[in-house]
């Protein structure tokens, strides 16, 4: 497999294999390292995966990685991560999409209430750290805009 990892140094090649693995084996949670870099993913209630670790030089793509960056959206809350509207609806945002301040990037889900995460600027949607149904802390690193 040829390596295509993105300015951040994650391999989103290796991770959409885990992921693939995990539903052809039916697996609730895989790890996979090489050297000093480590991904581990796993699944929640529904089937739906909801946890991507990737580890390299020491860093995780989760808040440590990002929350440094200038485009860092962050989580507000605890909640849900939830990246379309309603199940079957296509997602608010995708990598390499145009926002305007104010857009809608996701929801997050807190006590059955549904709040808007917007784009806090203008930018390019350059990296989305969450999946669907994934559960986030206050603070995590949501989506990267540039």
């Amino acid at each position: 497999m040829r390596s295509r990892k993105n300015k951040y140094g994650i391999n989103s090649e290796i991770i959409r294999e885990l992921v693939d693995l995990l539903d052809e084996h039916g697996l609730s949670e895989l790890e996979y390292g090489t050297g000093d870099w480590h991904a581990r993913v796993a699944r929640g209630g529904g089937g739906r995966v909801v946890q991507t670790e990737v580890q390299g030089t020491g860093e995780t793509s989760g808040s440590g990685a990002f929350a440094a960056l200038p485009g860092a959206v962050k989580s507000p809350m605890v909640g849900t991560a939830f990246l379309s509207p309603e199940p079957g609806a296509p997602d608010f945002v995708k990598t390499g999409d145009e926002v305007k301040e104010g857009d809608t990037l996701l929801l997050i889900e807190a006590m059955k209430t549904f709040n808007q995460i917007r784009a806090p600027k203008n930018g390019k949607v350059v990296q989305i750290l969450v999946v669907n149904g994934q559960p986030v802390e206050y603070g995590e690193v949501l989506v990267v805009l540039e």
